[in-house]
């Protein structure tokens, strides 16, 4: 039965589009095909309930969205209504009579007199013209300016969002087609605006056609007097104008209230009440002011103390409304607030899963979490995925925050793949003082001796009276969020290359795909993988380096990818394309690169040395040289560093992979740069060399 539905519902869909194309294409049969009087009848009737029900429908739309077919729509019925026009036409000048609803009509409003309908069909008609279809013009052709002016905005904000984890890719998609539908539905609704105006000045034309018309062929021809000609095509010509350009009026209306209407969750009607009869002081202010009009001598008293009454009433049962209607949300929100735990957490299939990255925090961390702060742990958090994706270029998944009874209430976790990464302490009543002069420099004031957790330096946590005489000593002070946060984003920096998975890469591709389709479907999977992909963006990570200009590193490994598959090779060509990338965070204040530099002799026993694994390239060299090298190194980076000197180790291109795997456990934050990778222009200054002696 599963698989016969969807068939039979698309067989009702394709029998549901032949109907429609068929009654479009029967508009020209009206045109062509005289009419029975009867068969007339009939569709003027189909003509006004359609016009009826277009006008009720948009009063109870929320939004264009749901309504994208109206101009369109708007085209069909007003050929519809010409096509109508044009047969009762006919009918007039031919037969003398247009069937028993445009005869009713033109009884109904004229009475008698003809030259009272007539009045009151050029009104409509100028009403219509000069107020309706020209306002509704006007607003469709501004809000599609607006709309077009404001998607360049939207899209960053929906990007944004994406970015931040507040909303999913499908989320984005549907937020994007939707402002691309309202866009696409103002430009149309400011032409098809059009089609009632022009159909109100057709609909004059051919009114003057069937009154001259009629009065002449029949005149002259016999069967009426100049008089009686007159009076009697008057009548009908008065009743087709008005059968015509009602359902017109009608559907005029309603393109202007669809085109006005601000996109909310409640129809016409809801919002309109609940705005104009929402402040019951407004509707005291007017019934007071009704009756003081009842008692002034001359005003009619019934009419005004009447609504006087209905208005004051109003204003009571408001406002006796909106008082309960708040003792009701109080009431629910303590009930809620009784019955729900502090951290409620649903078990589902998905929460039995490893998350890529998760915080656990003891209880005593619960209130850094409490979503009634303006500063909480969910959106700082949320605001550090949006940083480190603009940053590094990558996206970060959600990150779960978990509470454990089993920690310390002072103690949390971070952890990445189900595996704990770093953890720490805070303290909530507290706040960090950092040591800005180094460990030997005494404090002046008590606290609890603490390190630092995101760089390892000497700190106290101090309370809040001693947090001003910190400030006043130029220490550095912290709030425990900020500590967390801090050490949050630099565990993520350091193990960004583990959280880039295949489906981050291709989610990253898919974002810039639109714009470079090109380069992606030449590189995936003709020349590379998307697992090949994945490796060279993640060394990339692994050393510190943004991937943010993810079209240069494509193209690059398209130009390289059918030489070697190799990612560790693939990713030295990536990073000399990326060379001012690689360079810019290590240069000094003047723009100048210090390097450390390895004596000639060094680089020999290095280069000779190396051997190629499935982990990267490394120098095999015996212990005691390994020794000596890290000591050489050792002394000169912790020199420079005291001094505060920011530095890089620079190598031979054939070599560089195989150092930096060889010192990035024992010195991770020093960076290997090849020749290569540094730009002709940036100047060059040495600042220690790397020699492995005796």
């Amino acid at each position: 039965m599963k698989q016969v539905m969807p068939s039979s519902k698309k067989g009702i869909g394709n029998y549901l589009n032949i109907f429609i194309a068929f009654i479009v294409v029967s508009i020209i049969g009206i045109i062509m095909i005289p009419m029975p009087p009867f068969i007339l009848d009939v569709l003027l009737v189909v003509n006004i309930s359609l016009a009826i029900t277009i006008l009720v429908l948009s009063l109870f739309t929320h939004s264009v969205l749901e309504f994208l077919s109206f101009p369109t729509l708007l085209l069909i019925t007003t050929m519809f209504r010409l096509g109508l026009n044009i047969s009762s036409t006919r009918l007039i000048l031919s037969e003398g009579e247009a069937g028993e609803v445009i005869e009713t009509f033109a009884n109904f409003v004229a009475g008698n007199n003809y030259i009272v309908g007539a009045v009151i069909f050029i009104i409509i008609v100028l009403v219509q013209m000069m107020v309706v279809t020209n306002g509704a013009g006007r607003v469709s052709e501004v809000s599609a300016r607006f709309t077009l002016d404001a998607m360049p905005g939207k899209q960053m904000a929906i990007d944004a969002d994406l970015n931040s984890g507040l909303i999913n890719e499908q989320q984005a998609k549907e937020r994007r087609s939707n402002l691309e539908k309202e866009a696409n539905f103002y430009g149309a609704m400011d032409g098809a605006s059009k089609f009632v105006k022009g159909d109100a000045i057709a609909g004059l034309i051919i009114t003057a056609i069937n009154l001259i018309g009629g009065i002449l062929i029949h005149s002259f021809q016999g069967g009426y007097s100049f008089t009686e000609a007159i009076e009697h095509f008057g009548r009908l010509t008065i009743g087709d104008g008005l059968v015509s350009q009602i359902p017109s009026l009608l559907i005029s209306v309603a393109s202007g209230i669809l085109v006005t209407r601000t996109s909310n969750q409640k129809g016409f009607g809801d919002t309109i009440s609940g705005e104009l009869f929402h402040t019951p002081q407004v509707l005291y202010i007017v019934s007071s002011l009704m009756v003081v009009f009842a008692i002034i001598p001359g005003f009619p008293f019934i009419p005004f103390i009447i609504l006087g009454i209905i208005l004051g009433v109003s204003g009571y049962l408001v406002s006796e409304g909106q008082k309960q209607e708040a003792a009701d949300k109080a009431k629910h929100q303590q009930q809620a607030e009784q019955s729900q735990p502090v951290v409620k957490e649903e078990e589902t299939v998905s929460s039995f899963q490893v998350d890529r990255i998760a915080i656990e925090i003891g209880y005593g961390l619960i209130p850094l979490a409490n979503e009634d702060q303006d500063s909480n742990l969910t959106n700082q958090i949320a605001a550090v995925r949006k940083q480190l994706s603009y940053e590094k270029g990558i996206l970060l998944n959600p990150i779960r925050i978990r509470d454990n009874l089993q920690m310390g209430q002072n103690e949390y976790v971070i952890k990445i793949k189900g595996n704990v990464i770093a953890s720490g302490e805070l303290y909530t009543d507290r706040f960090l003082v950092v040591e800005p002069g180094g460990p030997e420099e005494d404090f002046e004031f008590d606290g609890i001796p603490a390190i630092e957790p995101a760089f390892g330096l000497d700190a106290l946590w101090v309370t809040d009276k001693n947090k001003e005489i910190a400030e006043l000593h130029d220490f550095t002070v912290v709030d425990p969020l900020t500590v967390l946060i801090t050490h949050l984003k630099e565990v993520i920096k350091r193990n960004a290359h583990e959280l880039l998975g295949r489906q981050e890469v291709k989610e990253l591709l898919e974002g810039i795909k639109d714009q470079y389709n090109v380069v992606i479907d030449e590189l995936i999977p003709d020349i590379l993988q998307l697992g090949d992909v994945q490796k060279v963006l993640q060394h990339l990570l692994q050393e510190d380096v943004a991937i943010t200009d993810l079209v240069t590193i494509l193209e690059t490994l398209a130009d390289y990818g059918n030489t070697t598959k190799d990612p560790e090779t693939l990713t030295e060509y990536v990073r000399q394309a990326l060379k001012r990338s690689v360079i810019k965070p290590h240069l000094d204040e003047q723009g100048t690169l210090n390097v450390l530099t390895i004596h000639p002799d060094t680089e020999e026993i290095l280069s000779t040395s190396i051997q190629k694994s499935s982990a990267g390239s490394i120098p095999v060299l015996q212990p005691q040289v390994v020794t000596k090298f890290f000591d050489s190194i050792n002394q000169q980076h912790t020199g420079l560093t005291a001094q505060g000197i920011s530095h890089v180790l620079l190598t031979p291109p054939k070599i560089r992979p195989a150092v930096k795997n060889l010192i990035a456990f024992n010195f991770p934050e020093l960076a290997v740069v090849s020749l290569n990778e540094v730009p002709n222009d940036c100047p060059i200054e040495t600042v220690g060399m790397i020699e492995i002696k005796g």
